[in-house]
């Protein structure tokens, strides 16, 4: 143990991996865990809202997401479904007009579809007339494919759009480090009994990506971060997330390096988070983090694309500043659904510290974040 292990709550080292995250009495499994579970039936979970239990099926957010950060640009693909419907998405960010590209496409929740497991194959796809985005989860074999195309209406820099972009890709995803897997409890139970389960991990890249007609390179430093994210969130919520992945010059080397930080409705954000560095085959935990913001995200547009995030822990572990250089708003107000999700892109700033107290600058990589609210 290093010397700011004392900062990391026992909680958060990883314990074995039940076979199932949710128990014979209908309890959800709660803390950290070092591999992927075998069973992830949360329609099982016993009064996880103040909804009666026929409604868990509507209440219930089941996502995956992968972050493919390239040396030109960085993609994020998803396929979700949200229980009143589904939606395939893509955003990429050039990163040398540092313009943002988004496809939304919405589809029937029946016909999304969600991989049980992340083992043996399991398939998450989303498929539309215009759109396409397909995993095969093998992470029994350390591996991820991810597949994908998108066409049609685009977002540019959330204002204006256009139907000419397209994009493509098709990768391989190999594991690198160890597994973030969390369940974290949050609140508004009446059985104390609500999770949000995300599993988190860090990848190299092979394959290709084509935007617009044009092949970016996949070059031996391009990484990925796949996020497999279940749960029953409240009504109102708010979550903030920052990140980066692919490789840092460590020690006069380039090495594999990645990290996650998020602020959510844990009800103890000391015992369960999901604040971590990956290394090559290691991982080094972080302790909770604030966010704060001059202007605010959703100032960014009217404040001639000024706009900075500050992220620090209360033990100096953690002290960055991420300049957001773009954005993707997606607004929904409505009568009884409100969101403001901002997906962000920008330049890194500052350090992160291990537990042994050894500092990595990050300056100057590129960073993808999300300020989102909802209320429902």
């Amino acid at each position: 143990m290093g010397e700011y292990s004392k900062y990391i709550a026992p909680e958060r080292r990883a314990v074995p991996t039940p076979y199932s995250i949710v128990d014979e009495n209908g309890k959800a499994v709660f803390g950290t865990f070092d591999k992927e579970f075998k069973s992830m039936d949360f329609l099982k979970i016993k009064r996880p809202t103040s909804a009666p239990q026929f409604m868990n099926r509507l209440k219930l957010t089941l996502w995956q997401a992968t972050e493919v950060n390239l040396r030109d640009g960085l993609l994020l693909a998803v396929v979700c479904d949200m229980g009143i419907f589904g939606k395939t998405m893509n955003v990429f960010y050039d990163k040398r007009t540092k313009k943002v590209y988004t496809w939304d496409t919405n589809l029937k929740s029946k016909d999304t579809k969600i991989a049980p497991t992340l083992l043996n194959g399991d398939v998450s796809e989303g498929e539309t007339p215009v759109s396409h985005v397909k995993y095969v989860n093998s992470l029994d074999k350390n591996k991820l494919y991810l597949s994908g195309y998108h066409k049609g209406k685009c977002f540019i820099d959330s204002k204006e759009y256009s139907e000419k972009p397209a994009i493509e890709y098709d990768f391989e995803l190999t594991r690198v480090s160890k597994p973030c897997c969390v369940s974290i409890p949050f609140p508004g139970s009446p059985k104390n009994n609500r999770p949000l389960y995300s599993q988190k991990d860090l990848y190299s890249v092979s394959g290709k990506l084509v935007f617009n007609g044009e092949e970016f390179k996949v070059d031996e430093n391009a990484g990925a971060i796949m996020d497999d994210h279940r749960g029953y969130y409240p009504r109102k919520a708010h979550y903030d997330w920052v990140s980066t992945m692919g490789k840092l010059n460590i020690d006069g080397k380039m090495k594999w390096f990645g990290f996650n930080l998020t602020r959510n409705q844990s009800i103890d954000q000391e015992k369960y988070n999901e604040n971590i560095i990956w290394f090559e085959n290691e991982t080094s935990i972080l302790p909770p983090v604030t966010f704060t913001r001059n202007p605010e995200t959703k100032d960014y547009l009217a404040s001639r694309g000024k706009c900075e995030w500050i992220v620090k822990d209360e033990h100096d572990m953690v002290n960055l500043k991420f300049k957001v250089y773009n954005l993707n708003a997606m607004l929904m107000h409505a009568v009884v659904v409100n969101i403001d999700y901002y997906i962000t892109f920008g330049e890194l700033e500052g350090y992160l510290r291990d537990e042994d107290g050894k500092k990595y600058i990050l300056d100057g990589l590129t960073g993808i974040g999300e300020d989102k609210t909802l209320l429902l």
